[in-house]
């Protein structure tokens, strides 16, 4: 489980591939405090160290992870968004994220507003019900507030620490960035269709 709130950017070294997938090695300053088993979000994706050579780690990519991220468009100086996972001490200052990716999303649009900058998201349409206005989203693993949202496009803005700090500021307009959804909202949509069909409070 993670928070959304973004450790730090890490810099993709190699990416090398393998008989299932492809490794990725990532130069990052958590190097040292991570080892072999830990769980690392990468751009919002939940990934496992399986190697440390002191000043980067590398994590596997499975084909189902290619499919269903942007992970697979990642390329050597790629910058990578890193968080840990969080600890059960730990204020929950994001949204709770679970590093499963729903779907990607096309930046549509890019502009600036004073200090900050609006990003507009283009998603697909199965996730309409789970973004909503004033609700939370992961946006390359970095939890965001949507500010606006119609039946296909959202739109996030981001303050001035959050852009000098993440990799959003170097996405493009048709970039692809990873989305996951609200959780609470994952289970409030199922509730209401379980409810439709007349099967709470059963199990088969």
């Amino acid at each position: 489980m993670f928070t959304g709130l973004i450790e730090a950017v890490g810099e993709v070294a190699e990416v090398k591939p393998t008989a299932s997938g492809f490794r990725l090695r990532v130069a990052t300053a958590l190097a040292p405090d991570l080892s072999p088993g830990d769980s690392l979000a990468m751009n919002g994706v939940c990934l496992t160290v399986v190697a440390n050579d002191g000043d980067g780690v590398h994590a596997d990519v499975s084909p189902e992870t290619v499919r269903v991220s942007a992970l697979g468009a990642l390329k050597r100086g790629s910058l990578l968004n890193l968080e840990r996972p969080l600890r059960a001490d730990a204020r929950v200052g994001g949204h709770f994220v679970q590093g499963h990716v729903d779907a990607t999303g096309t930046v549509d649009e890019i502009r600036k507003d004073g200090d900050s900058w609006w990003v507009t998201i283009r998603f697909p349409s199965a996730l309409a019900p789970y973004i909503v206005r004033k609700g939370s989203i992961a946006v390359d693993g970095i939890s965001l507030t949507v500010a606006g949202v119609d039946d296909r496009r959202f739109d996030v803005q981001i303050i001035p620490y959050t852009w000098e700090h993440t990799n959003l500021r170097t996405v493009k307009v048709n970039d692809l960035v990873n989305l996951e959804c609200d959780i609470l909202g994952k289970y409030v949509v199922r509730a209401i269709e379980a409810a439709g069909q007349g099967r709470i409070g059963k199990i088969s």
